[in-house]
């Protein structure tokens, strides 16, 4: 499984990389199922005058309109930092059953609002599997010098 999840969060940090060259802060995503390609994106509030369009909002709209549906069972989101709490509620409401994350946030309370959200006993759909870590000096090195350059 190593090798698969390195090889979609480099599609994510390509992802990334391209909402760096925007501007944008350099989180990507992609989601996946069977192990294809269904949608990949970038964070991309700043182009799009929109507070929503993390990267992983936007694969999740382009993924339902792909599979014509929005319930995206089988699928899985690798996306280059944990997803904020705005993104796990949609992670949780698309079906998603697997997320593979690369950087953790610096902030202790948005761990808690991630992993807590998707833990709660009470709503009715899962995450199967939660993977983090992956990539993680890539993913979180692009995110430290993009802060660094703006400071």
């Amino acid at each position: 499984m190593n090798f698969i999840d390195n090889y979609w969060m480099k599609k994510a940090l390509n992802q990334a990389k391209k909402g760096k060259q925007r501007g944008e802060v350099p989180i990507g995503s992609v989601l996946v199922k069977g192990n294809y390609l269904v949608s990949s994106s970038c964070n991309s509030c700043i182009s799009l005058f929109d507070s929503s369009a993390h990267s992983e909002i936007l694969v999740i709209k382009t993924g339902g309109i792909k599979l014509k549906n929005y319930r995206l069972y089988n699928t899985v989101l690798y996306v280059t930092h944990e997803p904020c709490f705005m993104c796990s509620a949609a992670i949780i409401n698309s079906r998603i059953c697997r997320v593979v994350y690369g950087s953790y946030s610096s902030n202790k309370h948005n761990f808690s609002y991630f992993m807590n959200l998707l833990y709660i006993n009470n709503i009715k759909h899962h995450i199967k599997d939660i993977k983090s870590g992956v990539l993680l000096y890539e993913c979180s090195s692009l995110l430290k010098n993009f802060f660094k350059k703006k400071r």
